[in-house]
């Protein structure tokens, strides 16, 4: 468990934090009752569309604080330039709005330019990934947003004002509020918007997020609130990162019917042999009507950018890649073969989008990569 660890598990234990997920709904229904946003229930007509449909906006935060980012102001410095690369290489495509603090405000609009509308919003990380609502939409063009009850990756890192991200941005995005009881994250999901989706148990069925639900209550209430007809779960990994082992690092729906799945060669990793499982798994699997999945797999970098430790990077890996109108954002590690190769894939897999590469080294030593940093808002 390596990003940001010890300052998120200092946070976490400080009596700060509430714990557990009924004290954390208490929270959010005392929070709601006092904001004009609309609430309703999870209802069967919405669904969350595939990422590569049409896009409204990107959301993003803008916040690398000193008392997470350890290794010094120089690297606070090139994590916020790589949220402003990222944004700013978004914005060519579609609108960004990025949330940033109020005294960070001056130099985000230095280093985003003026092309990212900035929203003042008190948060505490950079991962709206995780911290923003899930977008869901239905057949009569209505736009909705689930808040998955953000607890920190389940009470890992410091999270009150994350905690109130993804109302805030559902008020920002004049749609009504879906509440649900279940903590999730965007980033432990993955769908295909016609009724397919691929999640890992490690961080969905975890005491840590949903102490006393079992594999068919989380399924239950995750096809009432993203319009699903079947989950194909494979086991993820938990305690090796911070997110017990997020789907959007390990696989990603390319369209229906196609996925692409991360696969680790290195036998001494902790994540050899979850991917291979994961591989074996997919290549059984069907969709949700009936079709056999197309699995094409990228091994990630086998060397990284000289001045990194390996260790640092347990996001050093092509999965993570964000789908956008018009382009995929992925990331390069300074492997040559292994970064051609990824992006040859991508190329053919989204023959119609711009494949996009970026150095994002300091994000990716934190555990996260693109996708981490964004959440999309569907047009309808």
């Amino acid at each position: 468990m390596k990003r940001r660890f010890f300052f998120h598990l200092a946070a976490a234990t400080s009596g700060s934090i509430l714990l557990g997920k009924n004290l954390v709904s208490c929270a959010k229904n005392l929070q709601r009752e006092n904001n004009s946003t609309a609430t309703m229930a999870a209802n069967s007509s919405f669904f969350m569309p595939d990422e590569a449909e049409p896009h409204l906006c990107t959301w993003m935060a803008f916040r690398a604080s000193p008392e997470i980012y350890t290794f010094g102001r120089e690297h606070v410095s090139a994590v916020q330039n790589h949220l402003a690369r990222i944004a700013k290489t978004i914005a060519e495509y579609e609108p960004v709005k990025m949330l940033v603090r109020e005294e960070d405000y001056d130099i985000a609009r230095r280093k985003c330019g003026s092309e990212v509308e900035l929203i003042v919003q008190t948060i505490d990380d950079l991962w709206m990934r995780d911290t923003g609502p899930v977008f869901v939409v239905n057949e009569a063009g209505e736009k909705a947003a689930i808040d998955c009850n953000f607890n920190g990756w389940g009470n890992k890192a410091y999270h009150e004002n994350d905690a109130k991200v993804a109302q805030f941005v559902a008020e920002k995005a004049g749609v009504p509020l879906i509440n649900t009881e279940l903590v999730f994250e965007g980033g432990g999901i993955e769908v295909d918007g016609r009724g397919t989706a691929i999640i890992t148990e490690s961080c969905i069925i975890n005491n840590n997020r949903n102490p006393g639900w079992n594999k068919a209550d989380c399924e239950r209430e995750l096809k009432a609130l993203l319009g699903l007809r079947k989950i194909i779960w494979l086991p993820g990994i938990r305690g090796a990162d911070i997110t017990d082992g997020h789907t959007d690092g390990y696989v990603r729906f390319v369209r229906p019917k196609v996925v692409v799945a991360a696969y680790d060669p290195n036998p001494k990793s902790f994540d050899h042999l979850v991917t291979k499982k994961h591989l074996e798994i997919l290549e059984s699997q069907t969709d949700a009507d009936g079709n056999d999945l197309e699995v094409f797999a990228i091994e990630g970098p086998t060397r990284i950018r000289e001045g990194y430790e390996w260790d640092d990077f347990f996001a050093a890996g092509y999965i993570n890649f964000y789908v956008l109108n018009g382009a995929v954002l992925t990331p390069e590690f300074g492997d040559r073969k292994a970064d051609r190769h990824a992006k040859e894939t991508l190329e053919k897999l989204f023959p119609h989008r711009d494949i996009i590469q970026l150095n994002i080294d300091e994000i990716a030593a934190e555990g996260g990569g693109i996708h981490c940093t964004t959440q999309q808002e569907p047009l309808t």
